[in-house]
């Protein structure tokens, strides 16, 4: 009886071995001149010179996954743009805080590695990177045999981002008068996956590759749509505007997320129809029946960031956006209250 091996239980160490230095070139596209040890290392290596020239600064960090946006990325093969939503979601969160990303690390984890696919998450993820203005300086690619089903995988990350202390938008400075200034989502971004494919795969039981008239486009491609990354629109917002708070509306939707930046004793009232809500949350919510509180406590419903801004500055932000080709929207205001939202 033959010796038994790494390679023989599951684990192909050569192959990882072997994208190692094509990890690193594609992610040397994304690194800034701070990086100084990247990829290959046991550790990332970057350096803090440029805090230096800062008062007081403070690091801020996110973490999060892509979630079971992955299950449309197993069924239609494509593999590409999965990468880009991992980054959004942590550097999204991260600038909420008005800090600039610094840099990424990935975590892949699959039961049998296949160089082809995890070339292609790497490559979205420099993508994200590139977009985010953050150096993606290393990860983690693990073969975990027995853990995941044949053709699957799971794809996470973490983002470090700097800002000055001063800078960083207290919650107190919110008060009733507010205004709530929106910019728009391109659709589901990566979140309540599990009920849209709920609904439209198995209850509707359309099909990935079928073209969608509502949509314009197939459902695979609508689901497969990146989540926006916000980072360079939302630091330009914060060196021009007093944003006194920004919400991430992901998991959760606005009723969950816009909360988290609010002081106690007030809270939001947003006004239906006040911004235009992609079709794909329509169909979703016509086709499984849903009512509106679940599609509110589960999607972004066309939301993807929420800012909390004197109503001096809002129609003034408005316009600065529309002349970025970003569409944003003035959708409500503070109130005095309990830390909640109303939608009316």
């Amino acid at each position: 009886m033959a010796g038994m091996t790494y390679r023989a239980a599951g684990v192909d160490i050569g192959l990882k071995e072997s994208l190692v230095p094509l990890f690193r070139n594609i992610a040397r596209k994304t690194a800034g001149a701070a990086v100084l040890g990247g990829i290959g290392g046991f550790g990332a290596i970057v350096a803090a010179d440029g805090l230096k020239k800062m008062r007081s600064p403070v690091l801020v960090s996110g973490t999060d996954g892509v979630g079971t946006k992955l299950k449309i990325a197993f069924a239609t093969g494509r593999h590409d743009t999965v990468g880009i939503d991992c980054v959004a979601m942590c550097v999204n969160d991260v600038v909420c805080h008005g800090a600039r990303p610094l840099f990424f690390l990935d975590y892949i984890g699959a039961g049998k590695l296949n160089r082809a696919v995890a070339l292609d998450l790497v490559k979205g993820v420099a993508r994200g990177c590139a977009e985010a203005g953050a150096s993606l300086v290393g990860g983690e690619t693990a073969q975990l045999p027995d853990i995941y089903r044949p053709g699957e995988y799971d794809l996470a990350g973490f983002a470090v981002g700097v800002v000055e202390r001063a800078k960083i938008p207290p919650p107190k400075r919110i008060k009733p008068g507010d205004v709530l200034v929106a910019l728009a989502s391109n659709g589901l971004h990566s979140n309540g996956f599990s009920l849209a494919r709920k609904v439209l795969l198995e209850r509707a039981k359309l099909k990935l590759s079928a073209r969608v008239t509502e949509l314009g486009c197939t459902l695979a491609d609508e689901m497969l749509r990146p989540t926006v990354i916000y980072v360079k629109t939302v630091l330009d917002l914060f060196e021009r505007f007093r944003i006194k708070g920004l919400a991430n509306i992901t998991g959760g939707g606005v009723l969950e997320n816009l909360p988290r930046v609010l002081p106690a004793g007030v809270g939001a009232k947003i006004e239906r129809g006040s911004w235009p809500v992609p079709p794909i949350f329509d169909l979703i919510q016509r086709l499984g029946r849903i009512s509106q509180s679940e599609m509110d406590r589960t999607f972004n419903n066309g939301l993807g960031m929420v800012a909390v801004v004197a109503e001096a500055q809002a129609d003034r932000i408005v316009e600065h956006l529309g002349c970025r080709n970003i569409r944003a929207y003035i959708i409500g205001e503070i109130v005095r209250g309990r830390r909640s939202v109303t939608l009316t």
